[in-house]
């Protein structure tokens, strides 16, 4: 899986036309409802390029390992969000982002208080 990103000006040929609300799925081809999830990479976009390539790289790897349940990922490097839209697999939501996290250790899953 290739992982999408927007807001870097050296990734200009890769900015999406349309902002993430509208770009990112909410159902599957067969009309099943989505789940997604946010996760914040502080100071990514400061990273020098080699190693922020090396992060997205880790991540790509992620998501290559889950690529049946994910269905969309989108990196802003300018906001420093990954957004990921997965199939409606049970703890998925929890197990993908854990397993990004063991990869790149900044990386904090948004949530709210229940």
């Amino acid at each position: 899986m290739k992982l999408k990103c927007s807001g870097s000006a050296e990734l200009a040929s890769l900015l999406p036309a349309e902002p993430l609300y509208k770009r990112a799925p909410t159902h599957d081809d067969d009309g099943t409802v989505l789940s997604d999830f946010m996760m914040i990479i502080p100071r990514l976009r400061d990273k020098p390029r080699k190693a922020r390539a090396e992060v997205i790289a880790r991540i790509e790897a992620v998501l290559q390992c889950y690529q049946a349940s994910v269905v969309f990922a989108d990196l802003n490097l300018a906001l420093n969000v990954l957004w990921v839209s997965v199939r409606p697999v049970p703890g998925i939501c929890l197990e993908l982002p854990t397993a990004i996290k063991l990869q790149v250790p900044e990386a904090l899953l948004v949530s709210h208080k229940s």
